[in-house]
C-alpha cells in the first residue's frame, strides 16, 4: 500500500483527554469490526474495485476504507476524530515500505469540503458507514456532511447510508435505552424511513437497500462495556452522571447475553441505502 497522508487542518480545540485516546483505540481493536459483515455487503453489491474512487465520510479508524483498499479502490476518509484518525494512519502504513500498484489511501483530518481534489478526479462512491437511526438529531446531524460530499462526486455516484434495524432486532437496542434512562442521550428506536429521509433532503434518488446481520461479539463482560463505550453513543449519559454508574447499569443490561463461557453475544440488524447523486 502506498504511504498514506494525513492532510491537517488548523484547529483552536483544546487538547482531547486520555480517556478520548483509550476510547478511540477501544473503537478500533474492540468495536469497530463488528460492522465488516456491512462494509463487505456493500462493496460487494456495489462492485468495488480499481475503478472505484471512495469518499468516507466520518472514516474513523479506517477499517472501512482498508477493506475497500484491498479490492483495488482509491480511497479518501475524512473525519474530525483525531485520535480515531490517528489510529487510521497506523492501519494503514505498510510494513515493506510502498509498493508498485497499491491503492491510493487519502486521510483528512477535517471537513468535507477539505477531501476536494484529493482523489485527482471526482469520486464515484461516498460512504456514510456510521450508522444513524438511535439518538435524536443524529439524521440531521448527517445532512450537512452529505450535501458537501454530493458536490465532490461525480452524476450518478453511489451515496451509501446505514442505520441501525428495527429495536426489536437488535439486541444491542436495549443496552442503548441505558442512556436514555439516564436522561442523557435522546436516544429513539430507529425509524422506517430514517435513511430515506436523509437522502430525500440531500438531493439525492434511492437506488436499493438491503438488511445485514451484524452480531456484536465480545470476549468478556468488560470487552462489551468497552466496545460500546467507544462507539460514543453513552456520552451524554456520562456527562449527566458518571462513567462508573453508566458502566455499572450497561454490565446489568448485558447479563442476559452472557453465555456459559464468558464471551458475550449480540445478534442485531443494521440497514443500508444506495442513493445516488443527481
Amino acid at each position: 500500500m502506498t504511504p498514506t497522508l494525513v492532510r491537517h487542518r488548523p484547529r483552536t480545540a483544546s487538547p482531547t483527554p486520555a480517556e478520548a485516546c483509550a476510547r478511540a483505540r477501544d473503537w478500533a481493536e474492540i468495536q469497530e469490526r463488528m460492522l465488516v459483515p456491512l462494509y463487505e455487503a456493500v462493496y460487494s453489491r456495489l462492485e468495488v474495485g480499481s475503478r472505484t474512487r471512495l469518499l468516507g465520510l466520518g472514516c474513523g479508524s479506517g477499517l472501512a476504507l482498508l477493506i475497500a483498499a484491498s479490492r483495488g479502490a482509491s480511497v479518501t476518509g475524512v473525519d474530525t476524530d483525531r485520535e480515531r484518525l490517528a489510529l487510521a494512519k497506523e492501519r494503514m502504513a505498510p510494513d515493506d515500505g510502498p509498493r508498485a500498484g497499491a491503492p491510493d489511501v487519502d486521510l483528512v483530518d477535517g471537513e468535507v469540503r477539505d477531501a476536494a481534489g484529493a482523489a485527482g478526479s471526482p469520486y464515484n462512491m461516498i460512504t456514510a458507514f456510521q450508522p444513524i437511526g438511535c439518538v435524536a438529531g443524529d439524521t440531521e446531524g448527517l445532512g450537512p456532511a452529505l450535501e458537501e460530499a454530493v458536490e465532490l462526486g461525480e452524476r450518478g455516484s453511489a451515496v451509501v447510508l446505514t442505520g441501525w434495524g428495527p429495536p426489536e432486532r437488535c439486541a444491542t437496542a436495549g443496552v442503548l435505552r441505558v442512556a436514555e434512562r439516564m436522561r442523557g442521550s435522546g436516544w429513539r428506536p430507529a425509524r422506517r424511513d430514517d435513511l430515506e429521509d436523509v437522502a430525500s433532503k440531500a438531493g439525492l434518488k434511492p437506488d436499493g437497500s438491503g438488511r445485514v446481520a451484524c452480531p456484536f461479539g465480545y470476549a468478556d463482560l468488560d470487552s462489551a462495556v468497552r466496545g460500546l463505550l467507544s462507539t460514543g453513543l453513552f456520552s451524554a449519559a456520562v456527562r449527566a452522571t458518571d462513567l462508573a454508574q453508566v458502566r455499572k447499569e450497561m454490565a446489568e443490561t448485558l447479563h442476559p447475553y452472557v453465555r456459559g463461557d464468558g464471551t458475550v453475544w449480540m445478534p442485531n440488524v443494521f440497514r443500508y441505502l444506495i442513493a445516488r447523486t443527481p
